[in-house]
């Protein structure tokens, strides 16, 4: 009789290991999120995209000015040696592209 409960004891710990454990919640993908509307009517999600679309723009244009600008300079520059100016010129444009970069990152 002891051997008996002994084993249904032992077979209850055993199916009471194998069960599954409740699912967890699970953070929606990107993709799956309803689509929220604006109060005009308008996709937030689009709304945000053309306004990153046209930061992107106006911040490239402003690193080809940049760009323009530091290439004059340094063909004036008759000597080896890079301005101050120059070198500001050059991390401007950079903190530009990453700003560009990481905004086209996102979709």
């Amino acid at each position: 009789m002891r051997l008996i409960l002994i084993v249904l004891v032992c077979a209850m710990f055993v199916s009471v290991g194998q069960q599954q454990p409740p699912p967890t919640h699970t953070p929606p993908t990107p993709g799956s999120e309803p689509d929220v509307k604006l109060p005009d009517g308008r996709s937030q999600r689009n709304a945000i995209a053309k306004e990153d679309y046209q930061k992107s723009l106006d911040d490239a244009r402003e690193m080809v000015k940049l760009a323009e600008a530091l290439q004059s300079e340094l063909e004036k520059n008759d000597q080896f040696v890079i301005s101050v100016s120059e070198i500001r010129k050059t991390e401007d444009i950079e903190k530009l592209a990453k700003r560009i970069r990481s905004r086209l990152k996102r979709y």
